[in-house]
């Protein structure tokens, strides 16, 4: 497109927009093929869709939203939440590019009470309101069983599929089924339950599939009472085992005060490209409907605009018509008769909670399900997450860490282990034996081989790390700085890894002069950069050990030239000791390893007595 057509297009949408009016409404954008690719809701219309049109814009994807924009259509409504109905109507009728993408992964179960002469209650994915009336969707299976196993408990409804009907009931056209005989089904196709007592359990039904459990046991009891006043006492025991079997249900689900009644829980849980939006209902102090929503963002929705989406979203699927709704933040929209709360304590701060902890949760799993198909996206993720709480101009791919071994000075070492992708690369690794430093000067061994580390890197033009860490605190790091910056001119980021007076990490330390990076020591990364961290001190360790044991090993025999491993484990196998071969004879020694090499050890070991006797002569 050419500036001209540009202005051009600027100029006609402006145009539409200065003719908007200061009322509630929907607003959609079409593209050059007049399809809509996004649909918004306003309190003022004219505001609203003028503000994307000012210079100050500074949203990259909004950016690109605006240069999309074609025409401009809208509807005005009488109130901003009839605004908020009619932009979530249009989402999801014609699902326009731009706008968030409400994301059910999966179709979770509900229960079905059908609209049958003899009602059925079962679960099922398939929705079809020509059917019966459903209840859910349930997104915690067990919590459907409960309610399920209740209502087959109290009311033994049936489950045949035959079609009956009041004529065939009447002419006696059914059978009663092995339910009946084994006291599953009360048989009402044989009339041998009454049609008004079976009605009468299927509302009973509905009501706790409603959630008002509380309501059904005050019937219940009233009718027990009655019962043992008029002497009907086996009448009376039964309805005692269903007003029991109830009230176990209901203290099992209990979560708050019963005084807390019809209310709607919303909290909101995001990252960059996700939003997770938790709603619970609360009726008579119990909660009878969880479940939770992602949206995948197009625009960096907020929080605030994302979160009222979900409340219409939710509550138009759920049917609810509480008149009191508890969230996190203020919300801008006002529904009629429906109060807002954002509780500080007490029983309605606790659902809340309980609701962000349900948001987390679903996020949580959503992420590990991801990552178990793509194990690849939890070290992008984490390589992204050190990447952004260090600042660093590209992913930390590569990743080297140094540590030093020494006791009291000797058999000086040190190691380098490489990471790659947030996991070990043991091919990589590298041990060094330190040769320019005396006594134990962990600096100066530090800095020795961090400069033959990558002086030998750039000589065979190997590629560079992505990040440099040192196992400890500021020293180490302005070591290896003087040594990368100062010396080989090498811009490579470098942190550290410090630990508290028990000799645990405990903070992560990065920049010059060195700042502490706030890293919750619970998380995966931390715990990816202390394996790291004991990765370089198992390899460090492990080398100067090895470098250890060779010298206790040594004895006076490795000395002898022309006598060789073999041959001294030869002689200590046979004479037990480097003193008792001292004292063998010649021909003792060539009896064991020939008298070539017996001549050459007597010799070793005689040679001062040769000398002695000489000097005497």
């Amino acid at each position: 497109m050419t500036k001209e057509e540009n202005e051009k297009r600027l100029a006609y949408l402006k145009s539409i927009v200065s003719r908007l009016p200061d009322k509630p409404g929907s607003y959609q954008f079409y593209d050059e093929n007049h399809v809509i690719i996004y649909v918004g809701k306003a309190k003022n219309l004219k505001a609203r869709v003028s503000s994307y049109f000012h210079t100050e814009v500074d949203r990259f994807k909004t950016k690109v939203l605006v240069s999309k924009i074609r025409d401009i259509s809208y509807t005005v409504v009488n109130s901003e939440e009839d605004a908020l109905l009619l932009e979530n109507s249009l989402i999801k009728k014609y699902n326009p590019r731009y706008n968030v993408l409400l994301k059910d992964g999966k179709t979770y179960p509900s229960i079905c009470v059908t609209n049958e002469f003899y009602p059925r209650i079962f679960k099922t994915r398939n929705i079809n309101k020509k059917t019966g009336t459903f209840y859910g969707p349930y997104s915690h299976i067990g919590s459907m069983y409960a309610v399920l196993n209740i209502i087959k408990e109290l009311y033994k409804p049936r489950t045949c599929h035959f079609p009956i009907t009041k004529e065939g009931v009447e002419s006696g056209k059914y059978k009663v089924c092995l339910d009946y005989h084994i006291k599953r089904c009360y048989g009402p196709c044989e009339n041998k339950q009454s049609y008004d007592e079976y009605q009468k359990n299927i509302a009973q039904a509905r009501e706790i599939l409603k959630g008002n459990t509380r309501k059904i046991l005050r019937e219940i009891k009233e009718e027990m009472e009655t019962l043992a006043e008029q002497l009907r006492f086996e009448e009376a025991e039964e309805v005692k085992r269903k007003y029991l079997a109830l009230q176990g249900f209901v203290s099992r689900s209990e979560v708050v005060s019963h005084t807390i009644d019809n209310v709607d829980v919303f909290s909101i849980t995001s990252d960059e490209k996700m939003a997770y939006i938790n709603y619970i209902h609360v009726s008579n102090g119990s909660i009878n409907q969880s479940f939770t929503i992602e949206y995948k963002k197009k625009l960096n929705e907020p929080d605030e605009e994302l979160l009222q989406l979900g409340i219409i979203e939710l509550r138009e699927r759920f049917k609810s018509d509480a008149k009191e709704i508890i969230v996190p933040k203020e919300v801008s929209v006002e529904l009629e008769n429906v109060t807002f709360t954002i509780p500080q304590r007490g029983d309605k701060k606790t659902l809340l909670d309980l609701s962000v902890m349900n948001g987390k949760q679903y996020k949580f799993d959503r992420l590990k399900q991801a990552e178990k198909l793509n194990p690849e996206q939890k070290q992008t993720r984490l390589m992204k997450e050190l990447q952004d709480k260090l600042q660093l101009p590209k992913m930390p791919y590569q990743i080297e860490c140094f540590d030093n071994s020494n006791i009291s000075g000797t058999d000086a070492v040190a190691a380098c282990v490489v990471f790659k992708a947030m996991k070990p690369s043991k091919k990589d690794y590298k041990r060094y034996n330190i040769k320019t430093v005396v006594g134990p000067d962990d600096y100066a061994s530090m800095k020795e081989v961090v400069h033959r580390r990558y002086t030998r890197l750039l000589e065979e033009q190997q590629p560079l790390p992505d990040l440099i860490v040192a196992d400890g605190g500021k020293g180490q790091m302005e070591v290896i700085r003087e040594v990368i910056q100062d010396e080989l001119n090498l811009d490579i980021p470098i942190a550290g890894l410090a630990k508290d007076d028990r000799h645990r990490t405990n903070e992560l330390l990065y920049g010059f002069p060195p700042r502490t990076v706030q890293l919750k020591t619970d998380s995966e990364l931390f715990h990816v950069l202390t394996r790291l961290q004991d990765e370089v001190h198992r390899f460090a360790i492990t080398f100067h050990r090895e470098k250890r044991s060779k010298h206790a090993l040594h004895s006076e025999l490795d000395d002898i030239k022309g006598i060789g491993p073999k041959t001294r484990d030869e002689l200590l196998k046979a004479l037990k000791s480097v003193k008792r071969i001292s004292m063998a004879t010649e021909a003792e020694l060539a009896a064991i390893i020939g008298p070539s090499k017996a001549s050459v050890i007597y010799q070793h070991f005689h040679q001062t007595d040769s000398e002695e006797a000489n000097t005497d002569k």
